[in-house]
């Protein structure tokens, strides 16, 4: 096993797919008022998920992208901007959270290396 395995590769990407969601969840609430905007999200963690649940190998891992999806199927608004900003409060709150674990979770798998490594980790 290398240092770079499959479950540091995936926290790796899943770490990148939050960072992009994060990214178009502000875009999306810095365009709250902007005529015909349409917003977008990052549904990182299915694509994650169905490349691991596919035995994608680390290589198809360090592959995956993550890009913005536009939602063009609703307008909540005359103006034709479909941003919730309630809902898309919410959706910056829970990828926050998300993202925070990651960085807790590979923070501890750091620290293991360390230890196992013969350092104390500071």
């Amino acid at each position: 096993m290398g240092l770079f395995d499959i479950t540091q590769i995936a926290l790796d990407r899943a770490l990148t797919g939050a960072a992009a969601r994060q990214q178009a969840l502000a875009n999306n609430i810095a365009n709250a008022n902007t005529p015909l905007f349409k917003r977008s999200d990052v549904d990182f963690q299915s694509s994650l998920a169905q490349a691991l649940n596919g035995g994608a190998s680390p290589d198809q891992l360090q592959q995956l992208d993550f890009q913005p999806q536009v939602d063009n199927t609703s307008s909540i608004r005359v103006d034709g901007n479909n941003v919730d900003m309630d809902q898309e409060m919410a959706s910056l709150a829970g990828n926050t959270i998300t993202y925070q674990a990651l960085v807790a979770v590979a923070h501890v798998r750091l620290q293991m290396l360390a230890t196992a490594m013969g350092s104390s980790g500071h």
